[in-house]
C-alpha cells in the first residue's frame, strides 16, 4: 500500500479537487473555470498568459478554459493596448457573480478543512504547502 507524505499529499488533493468539483457543480463551473475567474475578477485586465503560470494551466487549457468562460458571458478578451498579441481577460457581470458564488461554495469547503487540521499545526501547514506549490515543474 501507497504510504508516506507523497501519498498523503496526493489523496488529499483528489479529495479536496473532487470536494471542490462538487461544490461548483451547481454553478455549472469547473474548479478550473473558478480559478481562472478568481483570477481574473482580482486583478482585470490581466494577460491569458499571467494567468496560465499562476494557476498552472497549459495554454490550450487555458484557451480551451477561456472559450468555455465566454461562451458562458463570464469572461471577455480583449487585446492588449501595446500589443495586439497579447490577450487581456475581464471578468463581466456574469462571471463577477459566478465567482462570487462560487467563493461562498468553496469558503464552506474550506471550513470543513480547516476544522480537521489540528490549530497548532495549521500555519506550519499553509507553509509547506506553499512552498510546495512554488517547486518549478
Amino acid at each position: 500500500m501507497d504510504s508516506g507524505v507523497d501519498a498523503a499529499l496526493r489523496r488529499a488533493g483528489a479529495a479536496h479537487r473532487i470536494a471542490v468539483e462538487r461544490a461548483l457543480a451547481p454553478l455549472d463551473v469547473t474548479p478550473a473555470q473558478f480559478a481562472v475567474l478568481q483570477v481574473v475578477a482580482d486583478a482585470p485586465g490581466v494577460s491569458s498568459a499571467d494567468v496560465a503560470r499562476i494557476e498552472r494551466l497549459t495554454p490550450a487549457t487555458m484557451s480551451v478554459i477561456i472559450a468555455n468562460l465566454e461562451r458562458k458571458g463570464a469572461l471577455i478578451r480583449r487585446s492588449h493596448a501595446q500589443n495586439a498579441r497579447i490577450q487581456c481577460l475581464e471578468a463581466t457581470e456574469i462571471g463577477l457573480q459566478l465567482m462570487r458564488r462560487g467563493r461562498a461554495q468553496v469558503q464552506a469547503l474550506q471550513k470543513r478543512i480547516a476544522a480537521a487540521m489540528p490549530a497548532e499545526a495549521a500555519a506550519a501547514i499553509e507553509i509547506w504547502l506553499r512552498r510546495v506549490a512554488a517547486i518549478e515543474v
